[in-house]
C-alpha cells in the first residue's frame, strides 16, 4: 500500500486531515493475503487476478485524493479474505468462488472464522470511513473501483460506469457533465448496478444520512500504467469536480477532519 497519512493494521487512510468534503473510498485497492491464510489455496494467476482486487484502482484514488484534496480510505486485504464492499451476511462477503476461481481457503468457513474475519478486515475499514465521513458537515462520498474489459468470455463495451442506488443526485451531475472530460462510453450502472449488491458502502455510509454519493467503475486496460492511471486521476479529479458545480457545490469543507 502507500503511505498514508495514518494506518490501522488492516485499514489504510491518505490525507486524513483534507480540506474537502469529499471522501474517496477504495474497497478493493490491495491483493494482499495475510500468511495465516496460506495464499487461500490459490494459484498465482488467481491470486493476482482481477477476482483477487481492483487492478489499478488504488493508484487512480491516490492521485484523485491529492489533486482533490480529499481524504481516501482504503482496505489493505483481498477482497477474496473480506470484500469490504459487501455485508458481513454476505456469501460473496468471503467467497468460495469469485469469477472462473474456486477459493480452497474460502470453502466451508465456520461462522467463528467469518466473524473472524469480519472483526480484523471488514470493521476497520467500516469504522474508519464512517468516522471520516461523521467529520464533515456534508461529506461527498466516491468510491473508486476497476472492472475486467472481459467477463465470462463477453467483452464489455463500457469503459467507464457511473453507479447510484436510489439517489441518483450526483450519478445524475456525473453522467450530464460527461461529454465536458472524456470521449470514453460512459454509462449508468454498468456493468453492474444495485441488482448485483455492489451498493453496499453506499448504502452504509451515504444513503441513509442523505449525502451525495457516487460509485465510479474504470475498465482496468485503460489503467494499466502509471502514465495511464495518472492520466485517468487527472480527469476523474475535473469530472468530480465539475458535476458538484453543476450541482452548485463548492466542495471544500468549513472544517478539516483529524
Amino acid at each position: 500500500m502507500p503511505d498514508t497519512d495514518a494506518q490501522d493494521l488492516n485499514v489504510s487512510i491518505t490525507r486524513e486531515a483534507a480540506d474537502s468534503d469529499i471522501i474517496l473510498a477504495c474497497e478493493h485497492a490491495s491483493s494482499a493475503i495475510p500468511a495465516e491464510f496460506g495464499g487461500l489455496g490459490l494459484l498465482p494467476a488467481a491470486r493476482h487476478s482481477h477476482a483477487a482486487w481492483d487492478p489499478g484502482a488504488s493508484a487512480v484514488a491516490q492521485t484523485m485524493s491529492e489533486l482533490l484534496d480529499a481524504c481516501l480510505v482504503e482496505a489493505t486485504v483481498s477482497r477474496l479474505v473480506f470484500d469490504c464492499n459487501r455485508p458481513p451476511s454476505a456469501p460473496d462477503a468471503m467467497p468460495a468462488r469469485s469469477e472462473a476461481f474456486d477459493i480452497p481457503g474460502n470453502a466451508d468457513l465456520t461462522e467463528a472464522e467469518r466473524a473472524r474475519r469480519t472483526n480484523l478486515y471488514y470493521a476497520p475499514f467500516k469504522t474508519a470511513l464512517a468516522g471520516r465521513m461523521a467529520e464533515k458537515t456534508s461529506p461527498i462520498l466516491v468510491t473508486i473501483h476497476s472492472f475486467t474489459p472481459v467477463y465470462n468470455g463477453i467483452p464489455r463495451e463500457v469503459e467507464i460506469g457511473i453507479l447510484h442506488d436510489h439517489d441518483t443526485r450526483l450519478a445524475d451531475a456525473f453522467l450530464k457533465t460527461a461529454t465536458d472530460h472524456t470521449s470514453a462510453n460512459v454509462q449508468r450502472n454498468a456493468p453492474y448496478g444495485p441488482e448485483h449488491g455492489v451498493m453496499h458502502t453506499l448504502k452504509t455510509h451515504a444513503l441513509p444520512q442523505g449525502w451525495l454519493n457516487v460509485m465510479i467503475e474504470i475498465r482496468n486496460d485503460l489503467i494499466q500504467t502509471a502514465q495511464q492511471q495518472a492520466d485517468m486521476a487527472q480527469m476523474l479529479s475535473g469530472w468530480t469536480s465539475g458535476a458538484l458545480e453543476a450541482l452548485g457545490i463548492a466542495p471544500r469543507g468549513d472544517r478539516c477532519s483529524g
